[in-house]
């Protein structure tokens, strides 16, 4: 399976890949996608370069399935609504080019990778460094985009041996505490 997971931002919005067989992950690509290219630019011209450059990533890398991370409100509303915004635009590039997409939160990224829900910023990435035998840390938000990956390789795993022992008991929909999947 090859995983594509997507941090969203305005801004700046990560993206990772991993290939996994079994137990095992591989690391793949990660990287950033950059929106404000020029001052001045309009939201909508943001959207599309953020649409743009994930179409562009699945393109490349052929992922069979693809992760978001789900956000939160914030204690600025603009700031919510903005990332609400960039999230969405993620999300219709991932389910256009025909990918199905899980959902999960910052929690369950931090406790799948970390093992707390507190891990700090350069505890996830040095984590993922670890879990992907990478040679450096990766950058923030690429390495929540691989974080995101890491999770639902696991989830994936622990879902598909629970449909062998009870395939009428196993659900898609919710599977990993609250986390969705479409």
């Amino acid at each position: 399976m090859r995983i594509l997971g997507i941090d969203p931002g305005l801004q700046c919005a990560g993206f990772g890949v991993i290939d996994t067989e079994g137990a095992q992950m591989h690391y793949v690509a990660s990287g950033t996608i950059r929106t404000s290219p020029k001052e001045g630019a309009l939201l909508p011209e943001r959207l599309k370069v953020l649409f743009d450059g994930i179409s562009e990533v699945v393109s490349r890398y052929r992922p069979t399935v693809a992760v978001c991370e789900i956000v939160f409100v914030n204690v600025n509303p603009q700031a919510t609504l903005l990332l609400g915004q960039a999230r969405g635009a993620c999300l219709t590039a991932l389910v256009a080019s025909g990918l199905p997409v899980a959902e999960y939160t910052a929690l369950q990224l931090k406790k799948a990778v970390a093992g707390h829900g507190r891990a700090t910023k350069p505890q996830i990435q040095e984590m993922v460094r670890r879990l992907l035998r990478l040679p450096g840390l990766p950058g923030k938000d690429a390495a929540d985009a691989l974080g995101l990956c890491i999770t639902h390789a696991q989830v994936s795993r622990t879902t598909a041996a629970i449909q062998r022992v009870s395939p009428l008991q196993a659900r898609t929909h919710a599977a990993y505490k609250a986390g969705r999947h479409y």
